[in-house]
């Protein structure tokens, strides 16, 4: 009773201090604000939550063999080329080919490591204490960048890619990443890493209950280089509102890149609204005009649980049937990788299943 009573109370205090984030907003500096905007897609947005939900399932052997109670519907057939799982930081993301999106698409799980509530708490309160590297003024917070580039997450996610790369060839046409809560700003940097870092050309982001990692000089560089980019928000969760934004000090504060999709529910939940924001990142007319204080509203988007199927600590369960395909470092970290002979190739149908997959099936 004594913790519901102390996480009511730090809700109330978020929630008033939030108050003082609403207001006017200071406009990116953007390429154009032409209709060269790209333009959001309701169904792949379906399609994306139900990939963002399957990678909080801890059971990796029916998650390696896309079998999952989570790995149907607008799913189906999606093949796996790596799981990654970081003990020690308690992270876990997948890499795999949607034959029918022609893409790669990448998965980032969200917290894990300890209660939601608590990590809401710690979220008020990150400080944005880390330049991003060549640029100018741009600001992150330490915590959200390493949990990507400084754990085996990246090392393991761009060998991933370049291995469906060299297995689908030509066929892929685009690399779409997505994450919900901590796995969105994950997502979000592993996006811009591809294309400033890793020189990629096609590549789209959309986020879930994703929290601000940045300022607005942030903000702005990653909206020039990543324009594809889409963060759904849902109705009053809580996370998009954090960490705070205050538009008393534009350039000293958290600011969420562009384009927010807020998605609104209405009559008892039944039917549900969704509107694209404009290029500021910090629409004052989307989810900013309501109280983000809502977890229920981002444990589920679109009708989707974007949850484990239990809060613990960073648990996992893997059968002897995929043990032949996994490893582990030093460190105690968990891979599960399809591996491929170098002298076979692997063409994509618009309805078939090549001989090499077949060999990939357990």
């Amino acid at each position: 009773m004594g913790q519901k009573r102390w996480l009511l109370f730090s809700l109330a205090i978020i929630a008033c201090l939030l108050r003082f984030s609403s207001g006017r907003v200071e406009v990116l500096r953007l390429k154009s604000d032409d209709d060269g905007r790209p333009v959001y897609n309701h169904t792949l947005a379906l399609t994306l939550v139900e990939y963002t939900s399957a990678v909080y399932m801890s059971d990796l052997s029916q998650l390696f063999t896309w079998t999952c109670e989570r790995c149907n519907g607008l799913t189906k057939g999606f093949q796996v080329i790596e799981i990654i799982v970081d003990i020690e930081y308690c992270l876990q993301a997948y890499v795999g080919v949607a034959k029918d999106l022609n893409a790669i698409v990448i998965a980032f799980r969200g917290t894990q490591e300890h209660s939601i509530q608590n990590w809401i708490s710690d979220l008020f309160w990150k400080q944005l204490d880390l330049n991003y590297p060549d640029m100018p003024d741009a600001m992150v917070h330490h915590g959200f960048y390493s949990a990507y580039h400084n754990t085996t997450v990246r090392p393991a996610v761009l060998g991933a890619v370049k291995r469906a790369k060299k297995i689908y060839g030509a066929n892929i046409s685009t690399i779409m990443v997505t994450g919900h809560s901590m796995g969105g700003a994950m997502a979000a940097f592993c996006g811009l890493d591809l294309i400033v870092n890793e020189g990629e050309e096609n590549v789209q982001v959309m986020t879930f209950g994703q929290p601000r990692i940045g300022n607005a000089d942030f903000a702005s560089y990653y909206s020039l280089r990543v324009p594809n980019t889409f963060r759904i928000t849902h109705d009053r969760d809580i996370v998009p509102h954090l960490p705070p934004y205050f538009y008393y000090f534009p350039r000293k504060t958290y600011h969420h890149f562009p384009t927010e999709v807020w998605v609104r529910d209405n009559f008892s939940n039944l039917v549900s609204t969704e509107k694209v924001c404009d290029n500021t990142g910090e629409d004052p007319t989307c989810c900013r005009s309501v109280w983000g204080t809502s977890i229920s509203d981002h444990l589920r988007y679109f009708g989707v649980d974007m949850m484990c199927e239990s809060w613990r600590q960073c648990n996992i369960v893997m059968g002897n049937e995929v043990e032949r395909y996994s490893r582990k470092d030093s460190k105690g970290n968990i891979f599960l990788s399809q591996t491929v002979h170098s002298t076979e190739t692997k063409t994509l149908s618009k309805t078939g299943v090549s001989s090499l997959e077949q060999e990939w099936l357990l």
